[in-house]
């Protein structure tokens, strides 16, 4: 099997284990909390985004990784781990706590979206190697971060629950 077809058995295959541990555990377990409190569990993960700079040092990802999609890649997730830390900072002023909600999740999905239409033009599948020890971020942690920003859009689309008396 080619590098190739291994990277792209592993992006596909790193959704699975996630949507069953969102399917059995965390989606029914976000459902039942308060929406603030969700949202937070949400941005919390997402707080660690600032992770995704990784892809601008030399030495981590091999020089001949297209640097458009590396750049592009490092400060996408910069940008939503950033906004994420602002919602969770600004919890207890809501308007802004839901903006900040509102403003990771789109420019955090975008991202990941954006870097896979990336990853295809510049083929990343054939240049998986040169992803080094970074080759872990698309395979494990994209997908949970793909998954939990469809999630908070879910969440945020429902009604209010009304409080248990």
């Amino acid at each position: 099997m080619s590098p190739a077809t291994v990277f792209q058995i592993h992006l596909i295959l790193g959704y699975v284990p996630w949507l069953l541990f969102f399917g059995a555990y965390a989606l029914p377990r976000l459902k039942s909390m308060d929406r603030v409190e969700a949202q937070r569990a949400i941005a919390t993960l997402h707080s660690f985004r600032f992770f995704g700079l990784v892809f601008l040092i030399p030495g981590v990802v091999d020089p001949n990784l297209p640097a458009g999609f590396a750049t592009f890649a490092a400060y996408g997730d910069f940008a939503t781990g950033v906004l994420a830390i602002l919602a969770l900072l600004s919890a207890r002023m809501r308007p802004l706590f839901w903006l900040f909600v509102v403003a990771f999740n789109l420019v955090g999905a975008a991202d990941i979206i954006i870097d896979y239409c990336h990853g295809i033009q510049v083929g990343l599948p054939e240049l998986a190697g040169e992803l080094g020890s970074t080759y872990a971020i698309p395979i494990i942690y994209v997908p949970v971060l793909m998954i939990t920003h469809f999630v908070a859009f879910y969440l945020l689309g429902r009604p209010p629950q009304p409080k248990a008396a």
